[in-house]
């Protein structure tokens, strides 16, 4: 699991020189560059990449050219974004969907006009899956996203999208490493999604260990998890100090005499 950086989120090192080019200049304004975008993007579901930036352009060119609008791209834009958590990529995303009517038809170039936008009825289920990866409540994670109330976005959507349940395993792996040094199998099978055979090999490649008698996963300690307490020590020599005191007898407010 690769660390992310601000480096690597600003400019990702899987970027092709012309989303580069598109994305750093006023290029990314250009209606007829959404094109190259989409096409991005839908590379970045079949090979596991991921670039906020440039789906955020996609969003912006959506938002200054309504006709432009495809609800299956910005569902994928969104599915992407979700992973990315505990960084803010998906409220980003959000932050530039305009508001649209429940019965709103896709409109754009790559929507169906013959059918609804699904983004109404898949973005609270959306927000609420983000929500509970905000919040580190994976159990509750799983079992929405198991169940009937979030068949369409599995069946239509997340299927597409190429390592989508181990990039959410991810986002636990993060917050379990900064919070345990040592973590119950079962609980950490809860936040993964994952037991017996699946559940060990997934450990193994984390390089973590786990007692076969006691089912105790042991994390690496790492600067998250280990507290260590620091000691502040200040070095104050006797001129520094005489120098203070003289400072303050000088700039001192003068004594007014009381008035008989």
């Amino acid at each position: 699991m690769a660390t992310i950086t601000a480096g690597n989120w600003a400019s990702p090192p899987t970027r092709p020189p012309l989303i580069e080019t598109l994305v750093s200049g006023v290029d990314r304004y250009n209606p007829s560059n959404v094109g190259i975008l989409e096409d991005y993007l839908y590379h970045q579901i079949r090979s596991q990449e991921y670039d906020c930036l440039a789906n955020l352009a996609i969003l912006k060119l959506y938002q200054f050219n309504p006709d432009l609008y495809n609800p299956d791209v910005v569902i994928n834009i969104l599915i992407k974004a979700l992973t990315s958590a505990p960084f803010p990529d998906f409220s980003l995303c959000i932050s530039l969907l305009d508001e649209r009517p429940p019965s709103a038809s896709g409109s754009g170039a790559g929507a169906n006009p013959d059918e609804p936008d699904p983004l109404p009825q898949l973005l609270p289920v959306l927000s609420t899956l983000h929500a509970l990866l905000q919040q580190c409540r994976f159990p509750r994670f799983w079992a929405l996203y198991r169940s009937d109330e979030v068949e369409a976005l599995r069946d239509n959507y997340t299927v597409e999208c190429v390592g989508f349940e181990d990039a959410v395993r991810d986002v636990a792996v993060r917050a379990v490493k900064a919070a345990f040094t040592s973590i119950s199998s079962e609980r950490l099978g809860s936040y993964l999604d994952l037991s017996g055979d699946d559940l060990t090999a997934y450990v193994e490649k984390l390089g973590w260990s786990i007692d076969a008698s006691t089912g105790v996963v042991s994390i690496p300690p790492n600067p998250d998890n280990q507290i260590e307490s620091t000691v502040v020590q200040e070095n104050i020599q006797l001129p520094q100090l005489v120098k203070v005191i003289t400072h303050a007898a000088q700039t001192s407010l003068p004594v007014v005499p009381a008035v008989n």
